[in-house]
């Protein structure tokens, strides 16, 4: 297994089941995506999407979390960028980068209970992440499943 997740040679094969790989392009468009939203949004998604009640802040405190997510957002779009790498050139690294998802959303669902934020209702993004988290496992799970088609590929290079 973790063969797979540190492989030995960093290859454009992606030797797991397909679908492990078809849902790591989704997920990779939905990390750029919403990154670039956190950047360049007015209120960086925090009360149009997050529900974040930023009218109730003072100017400071409101711009403050403006530029917070605006950071993050630029972290976000660094790991997307990533992913897109991954994706396109080294599709070998895909089950680390599920290690990576899995990391940073249980990570953030962590960290979010220790320091929370007040919001006026439950964020679009608290349902994702439970989704993305799913996905993530399922995706780990099946990038061990060696397919058909690896396995071919692994004979061929055998003899």
């Amino acid at each position: 297994m973790l063969e797979r997740v540190f492989p030995r040679s960093i290859g454009n094969v992606f030797p797991g089941h397909r679908f492990a790989l078809w849902a790591f392009y989704p997920i990779t468009v939905v990390t750029v995506a919403r990154s670039l939203v956190h950047i360049f949004r007015e209120d960086g998604g925090a009360q149009s999407i997050a529900t974040i009640p930023l009218d109730t802040f003072d100017g400071g405190g409101a711009d403050a979390v403006v530029s917070l997510l605006a950071f993050w957002g630029l972290s976000q779009l660094l790991l997307g960028l990533v992913f897109v790498v991954v994706a396109v050139r080294y599709r070998a690294l895909v089950p680390l980068m599920y290690v990576l998802i899995l990391a940073e959303c249980l990570g953030r669902i962590g960290v979010g209970s220790m320091k929370s934020l007040p919001t006026t209702g439950v964020p679009p993004g608290a349902y994702l992440n439970l989704i993305l988290i799913a996905t993530a496992i399922l995706g780990l799970v099946l990038s061990f499943w060696t397919s058909p088609e690896a396995r071919a590929i692994e004979k061929i290079a055998d003899t």
